[in-house]
């Protein structure tokens, strides 16, 4: 296989010619590895790349492999970490100047398991600063392009793991999603993300951002999610929020389908503000799982208006924890979320615990809706990839702060702990890819994930590669 197809390789795939030594481990990292140093240059995909220390961990894992040793299901299969979670041998940098370097002193949890299953990490992936807004740009990396159209918007703070997914940087990519950032870039970059349940996957530390943090997948195909959730899902005690429960049989049960289910789908949520293009390709696809064996039927959702001024509250105000940095780097700051931290120091402490108030009860609202429903379909976003340098499209209102508007599907299952996914529909007449949303109940990973996988079978994406010099 050549660089180009290594790097395209399913990690199921990998996975199984390095077990089988059909393909040496030092062959995969020196093909992927090569295939980043052709490419990246176009994409900007990483905060900081490791090559020598992967070259070096895929010999130990080839000698493993020839002597006999334990072999992980990831043995020798390539990984990225996103630049907002520690890493003990990579610098951790939040993609600002004021991290510059920042070297933690240990690994957070998925990191160690994915080692653990014998995977290589080979570096850190962009982010936006302190990962606090849609768009893939960032004071400390400049530009992350789209793979699909250079110099547009890769999409929210994991935007560098949808790029490497989408470029061909080898299989499995960690994103984390506290509005959006695992299914946005997902949208955007043609790529399939999932967000778990809330607690699913282990963070260490934990976000302070209310609990609406969530550690994820970016893969180019539904089995390679299930196979990185199996590695890395289970409870941990540096994570009080984690779940009890194990990972289920992901792998195993992704076949099993949508017949029979209970699907909704909104194309707005009651509320939102769509592109035509990204409508009809979420509707066409929308429509599919009727031919796929489920009841599908288009529904007004309740609860969806009451989200909005909700995140328009907390995402300023939980940015306020960057205001002590303000006097000494304000000016080397995104202007974007120097203008969003001041916006959230208006919030009083009564205002915002009354808002609590009010999310709980919109978090309810949710839950008890899903009730009656297996699953929910909508846009993952309201628009296709635009021009990085903009906060918002051209064609759209414009804000010093707010990239919300065109992202208003993803919030309310950061709020509300649901498994949502990003699954690959279409393509607008631009050639810019656009992202189903499949929303499960809570707990439910298994349901999202076969949802995906019967769609990724009736509607095939994973051959579909950007035009890459």
């Amino acid at each position: 296989m050549t660089q180009q197809d290594l790097g395209y390789t399913p990690a199921t795939k990998l996975a199984e010619l390095i077990r089988t030594k059909r393909l040496s481990p030092v062959e995969a990292m020196e093909a992927i590895l090569g295939r980043i140093a052709a490419v990246n240059p176009r994409v900007n995909a990483f905060a900081h790349l490791a090559a020598d220390r992967a070259m070096d961990q895929a010999r130990a894992a080839e000698a493993a492999l020839l002597g006999g040793g334990p072999i992980g299901p990831l043995h020798g299969v390539p990984v990225t970490i996103k630049d907002l979670a520690i890493t003990k041998d990579m610098p951790t940098q939040f993609g600002t100047l004021m991290l510059k370097g920042n070297q933690p002193t240990e690994d957070t949890v998925m990191v160690t398991r994915l080692q653990a299953a014998g995977a290589i990490v080979i570096g850190k992936t962009t982010t936006s600063e302190y990962g606090w807004k849609g768009v893939s740009e960032s004071p400390l990396t400049g530009i992350t392009h789209n793979p699909w159209k250079h110099g547009y918007n890769a999409g929210a703070s994991s935007a560098g793991a949808g790029a490497a997914a989408a470029a061909g940087f080898g299989p499995l990519h960690q994103g984390s999603d506290g509005a959006g950032s695992i299914r946005m870039p997902a949208h955007f970059c043609g790529v399939f993300g999932l967000k778990p349940s809330f607690g699913r996957v282990p963070a260490y530390p934990v976000n302070a951002g209310d609990y609406t943090s969530h550690n994820g997948p970016m893969t180019r195909t539904v089995a390679d999610a299930a196979l990185f959730l199996a590695v890395t899902a289970g409870a941990h005690p540096d994570d009080h929020t984690s779940l009890e429960a194990g990972p289920a049989d992901y792998l195993g049960r992704l076949h099993e389908g949508v017949r029979g289910k209970r699907i909704a789908y909104s194309p707005d949520l009651g509320h939102a503000r769509v592109d035509p293009d990204v409508a009809a390709l979420v509707k066409a696809a929308a429509l599919r799982f009727a031919a796929l064996g489920a009841h599908v039927e288009e529904v007004a959702i309740p609860w969806g208006k009451q989200g909005a001024e909700l995140v328009r509250l907390f995402w300023p105000a939980h940015m306020t924890r960057l205001v002590p940095k303000l006097p000494e780097w304000e000016s080397r700051m995104d202007p974007g979320l120097v203008a969003c931290i001041r916006a959230g120091e208006k919030v009083s402490i009564d205002t915002y615990q009354l808002a609590r108030e009010r999310k709980y009860a919109y978090v309810a609202a949710i839950h008890r809706w899903f009730e009656n429903w297996d699953l929910l379909l909508t846009p993952a976003v309201s628009v296709a990839a635009f021009p990085a340098e903009r906060l918002n499209p051209a064609h759209w209102p414009q804000h010093d702060w707010d990239w919300v508007q065109w992202a208003e599907f993803s919030y309310p299952f950061n709020m509300a702990w649901n498994p949502a996914a990003s699954v690959p529909c279409g393509f607008t007449a631009e050639g810019l890819p656009v992202g189903l949303q499949i929303v499960g109940r809570r707990f439910d990973d298994l349901s999202v994930l076969q949802a995906s996988a019967a769609f990724e079978a009736a509607q095939p994406w994973a051959d579909r590669r950007p035009a890459l010099a």
